[in-house]
């Protein structure tokens, strides 16, 4: 397997004093999905919990519904400079019965760690329907245990600590207990990650669960969630115009600017328990 971290020489510069020294990044490398040997989609992921992304991927893309929809998968032999297998393709068999996606039409699954819907052709190609009724799902959860949310995301964030440069997503109860978390380069894949870890532990859909990412909410991290079935979508920063109306359609409470004692909720208040005043 690919490396979490790396180690690299940097010039140090804090004020007058100037230092040459090894500093830990975190790694960045491609992983290829491969269906029956078809190419499918590259995505610029942090390496770990690979297996987790491509179910995460293949059911937020609305390919499966459950892990009943993957036979196999595997790591293809995918070499570097030296003959050692990179770990950075994954081919996958569908179980009988699953059609695999056409991407030879309207749709091209190439993802960047920044972005991962740049490379598809419309935003109608990508407004993928849930078969969860999220609209009917009835979790209540407190402010308190929502403003907590951040504090434990971050608590949580292991390689965050060595490098300060990865992403976050974490599934949490309506009481709050953490229930996963992973990190990645890009905040697609960690959902993905996390969304994937559900899949395979046959947990689908995620009622009565928040989803709590680090930085800002997109079209797309709000379009995972509702392949999840998740109620209750927060973000630490903003979220995008079509995130908020993507998560007002699909029945998704989406709060942004989750930090210290305050934050915005965009789209179904009602699942949010305030205070009396």
């Amino acid at each position: 397997m690919g490396r979490v971290t790396s180690r690299t020489p940097v010039l140090r510069i804090r004020g007058p004093q100037h230092s040459t020294r090894p500093d830990t990044v975190a790694s960045e490398e491609p992983l290829e999905i491969r269906l029956d040997g078809t190419p499918l989609a590259v995505t610029m992921r942090t390496p770990g919990d690979d297996f987790d992304l491509v179910h995460g991927f293949l059911t937020t893309e609305g390919v499966i519904r459950s892990a009943d929809d993957v036979l196999a998968l595997r790591y293809c032999d995918s070499v570097d400079d030296e003959g050692r297998n990179t770990y950075n393709v994954v081919d996958v068999d569908l179980a009988p019965g699953v059609e695999a996606p056409d991407t030879a039409l309207d749709r091209n699954f190439y993802t960047t760690s920044s972005c991962g819907v740049c490379g598809k052709a419309s935003i109608d190609a990508i407004r993928t329907k849930t078969v969860f009724d999220v609209p009917a799902d009835e979790t209540r959860l407190t402010l308190a245990t929502l403003l907590a949310l951040p504090d434990r995301l971050r608590a949580a964030q292991a390689v965050f600590d060595r490098t300060g440069g990865l992403h976050a997503a974490g599934l949490f109860t309506a009481e709050g207990d953490l229930v996963a978390l992973r990190e990645d380069v890009g905040r697609h894949n960690a959902v993905d990650k996390v969304v994937g870890d559900a899949v395979r532990a046959g947990r689908l859909p995620l009622a009565g669960h928040v989803l709590m990412v680090s930085g800002r909410s997109s079209f797309e991290l709000t379009q995972k969630a509702a392949m999840a079935g998740v109620p209750v979508l927060a973000a630490v920063s903003a979220p995008s115009s079509l995130a908020v109306e993507l998560a007002d359609s699909t029945g998704i409470t989406l709060i942004g600017f989750l930090r210290g004692d305050g934050c915005n909720v965009y789209s179904h208040t009602r699942r949010l328990v305030l205070p009396a005043q």
